[in-house]
């Protein structure tokens, strides 16, 4: 699904690569015709006596669509002596008949043509002018195996001969434009880099020729090679903005987006054009650095408004950076000017989605569903929408079916299909999770794991979670235990497993653990924050504190400093330290107005000591309208509810978020508070006493002494009402 904007491979897409190689220059571009794609391209080489240059000869008639059954023009019996004047009036007719073709696109020109090129070599063997137009002519009427063979033969006789090289060069291109991978593209493009490393040096200060060489090496992901070529044309044309795109490009597939966004930087803002910007946000982009990726779209739509591929990155960072309504609008845009565009319909249902519109949701999904065919992401954002919706049986069965859909031998996924089957079961496995189906979930979760790496990673931490909310405290250790066993390269896992442990007792044991991973470098961010949070739970604020204040200093993003913000803030409301927790959330809303977790947390705090109500439900809703199935963020609202004396909705919301999670002592006393207040002390004291019962299941961590001890005062005192009542009526 992948996903799925500049997309950085629109200058790499093999047709960008045709286009580098003209027609050789004695042709008369007024003349020329478009060249057919070759469905038989040439086979790999028949024998080890054949050098490099030199293919298996050309398929019998029959053997493809593009076979010829005219003898190559060498089989011709030469004359007595050279006969140029001949020589030159059968080129003429040739060249007549060649334009024929081009005019009236009659294939009994182009025999008559190719004829006549024989003719004319018959008188003047030794021309490689004829014979480099014979080959030309064979290419572009679809004579693929012929033109193979003839620029062979011209290059056998003269290595040297740049016209037949860089034909030879477009055959392979062409044939690598129909072939889809396997072993014969493989060694299509092994064949094209070896002409057009020999047109390199032939014609050493061509810019395309170099810009094109280094193309086939990043398809080949010869990197170094690649890279090689790419400083060439620097070399040769120090304001090359090709170069760099290429070499940026270059960069961002090996993973070192720093180098790519300092590689494009180097060109001088007054020589950086559209297509400069676009990569620039790209890589940015890729960075999670949506601000600065906005920023370089922009530029790119202020020198050409129509650059389609910068109006989808901007459309794709503003919805990264959470800007939702302009992102909204920038879609909307995007599919005026492209209504074949499914993907912009696609996140445009996605925003709707998340602000609750999830008529317009499915409204939306439907016209992307209209333009693609096969489609997996379509059927997974309908399933999210049902989800959404409450439908979860529906979205159940769509996943199930996506999950069965691309089932096959693990050995044979490609890297696209492993991603996406790991997102569909991840899907699958949460929903069984949040509707108490916990076995479900569990096997979905355990599905993951064959699939490697960060699935592995991602399946493990999902399992580990569901032992939790289930409060299965030993086989979540378990769990974490095997996770470093099977992953034993992976820091995270082990970091899991520390807090496992401390969570369950062995608090040194865990905390050892964690500060063994420290290396003294900016990777410490995450062990630090782990140590925090080891420390928060164990209220021991002050260590808490100093570890979050480490992370921090290696925090150099907005979204890592947003985090460590929040962080401070939740530990401060947990000291009951509300107006410098309130700052914290604040600032974290003050750099992302859509963070839903801020959202919940300050609302839930304000809501909680009865203050500033109406603003605290406001924030809830809007929290609830970022993450609609989040049930604490329901069991919020709900709870902002009551305090405002609106039970009614009160009671909905707590039943919503008791129907994803079931067991939350805290979610059952807020309940309880709702029956009591409505006069049912029955149902209240049933939700007490399962309160009870959750928190005596719950670590020590997730317990508040004081809730515990109120929430046991008020059953009392309710059962002391129930029997009163009981011995009225009797």
């Amino acid at each position: 699904m992948t996903s799925i904007g500049v997309r950085l491979s629109s200058f790499l897409l093999l047709s960008s690569l045709l286009g580098l190689c003209q027609a050789p220059a004695n042709q008369n571009p007024g003349n020329a015709t478009p060249a057919p794609a070759a469905t038989s391209p040439a086979p790999a080489p028949a024998n080890q006596n054949q050098t490099p240059d030199t293919v298996a000869p050309p398929a019998k008639p029959g053997d493809g669509n593009h076979a010829s059954t005219a003898k190559p023009a060498t089989d011709a019996t030469p004359p007595a002596k050279r006969d140029r004047a001949q020589a030159y009036y059968h080129y003429a007719l040739a060249h007549m008949y060649e334009e024929m073709v081009s005019m009236y696109g009659h294939s009994e020109y182009a025999s008559k043509a190719i004829d006549e090129y024989k003719l004319a070599l018959a008188n003047d063997p030794g021309s490689e002018e004829l014979n480099a137009g014979l080959a030309e002519l064979y290419f572009k009427t679809g004579h693929i195996r012929d033109a193979v063979t003839e620029s062979q033969d011209i290059i056998k006789r003269d290595p040297n001969n740049l016209d037949a090289r860089k034909l030879l060069g477009r055959i392979y291109l062409r044939s690598l434009g129909d072939i889809q991978g396997g072993a014969q593209s493989s060694e299509i493009l092994k064949l094209a880099i070896e002409q057009f490393s020999q047109i390199v040096k032939l014609e050493p200060d061509n810019v395309d020729d170099h810009l094109l060489l280094g193309r086939l090496y990043i398809i080949n992901k010869d990197y170094v090679k690649a890279e090689g070529e790419f400083k060439a044309v620097r070399q040769i044309q120090p304001d090359s903005q090709e170069a760099v795109i290429n070499l940026a490009y270059l960069y961002n597939e090996e993973g070192d987006n720093k180098k790519a966004i300092d590689t494009l930087q180097s060109l001088p803002e007054g020589q950086r054009n559209d297509k400069i910007y676009a990569v620039l946000g790209y890589t940015f982009e890729q960075q999670k650095e949506y601000k600065q990726a906005i920023t370089a779209y922009k530029h790119a739509i202020e020198i050409d408004k129509d650059n389609l591929d910068a109006q989808r990155g901007l459309a794709n960072s503003l919805l990264g950076d959470n800007q939702i309504d302009a992102a909204l609008e920038q879609y909307k845009q995007v599919a005026d000017a492209d209504p074949q565009d499914a993907q912009a319909y696609l996140r445009m249902s996605e925003i709707y989605r998340r602000e609750g519109n999830l008529t317009d949701a499915m409204g939306t999904l439907k016209k992307a569903e209209s333009l693609v065919q096969d489609s997996l992401e379509v059927p997974y954002n309908e399933a999210l929408i049902y989800e959404a919706q409450g439908k979860f049986d529906e979205a159940i069965q769509i996943l199930q079916e996506l999950v069965t859909k691309n089932e096959k031998p693990i050995a044979t996924y490609s890297a696209s299909e492993r991603n996406n089957r790991s997102v569909f079961l991840e899907r699958l496995g949460t929903i069984y999770r949040e509707t108490g189906k916990t076995q479900q979930a569990l096997d979905t979760f355990h599905k993951m794991l064959e699939l490697g790496d960060d699935s592995a990673e991602r399946g493990y931490s999902q399992i580990i979670d569901t032992y939790r909310e289930d409060k299965q405290w030993g086989q979540a250790v378990a769990a974490a235990q095997q996770a470093v066993k099977a992953l034993p390269k992976d820091r995270s896992m082990r970091l899991v497993l520390a807090g496992q442990l401390a969570d369950n007792g062995k608090v040194d044991e865990g905390i050892d653990m964690a500060k063994a991973e420290l290396k003294g470098t900016s990777d410490d961010r995450e062990i630090y924050l782990a140590l925090s949070q080891i420390y928060a739970r164990l209220r021991r604020w002050s260590d808490a504190d100093q570890a979050l204040d480490k992370a921090d200093t290696f925090s150099s993003k907005i979204e890592d400093k947003k985090y460590d913000d929040f962080l401070r803030g939740s530990y401060l409301e947990r000291q009951k330290k509300y107006e410098p927790a309130e700052e914290m959330f604040r600032k974290v809303l003050a750099s992302d107005p859509h963070d839903a977790g801020a959202l919940n947390y300050l609302g839930y705090m304000l809501a909680d000591r009865g203050v500033r109500l109406e603003e605290a439900l406001g924030m809830i809703k809007r929290a609830v309208q970022e993450e609609p199935q989040n049930y604490a963020y329901l069991d919020s609202l709900g709870w902002a509810y009551f305090k405002l004396g609106n039970y009614e909705m009160a009671e909905e919301m707590l039943h919503k978020a008791m129907d994803h999670n079931a067991n939350d002592p805290t979610v059952h006393d807020h309940m309880g508070e709702v029956y009591a207040k409505t006069g049912r002390l029955k149902l209240a004291a049933a939700q007490w006493e399962r309160a009870l019962e959750e928190w005596n299941r719950s670590l020590p961590a997730d317990v508040e002494s004081n809730d515990v001890a109120r929430v046991q005062k008020q059953l009392e005192s309710t059962k002391v009402k129930l029997a009163k009542q009981e011995g009225a009526k009797q």
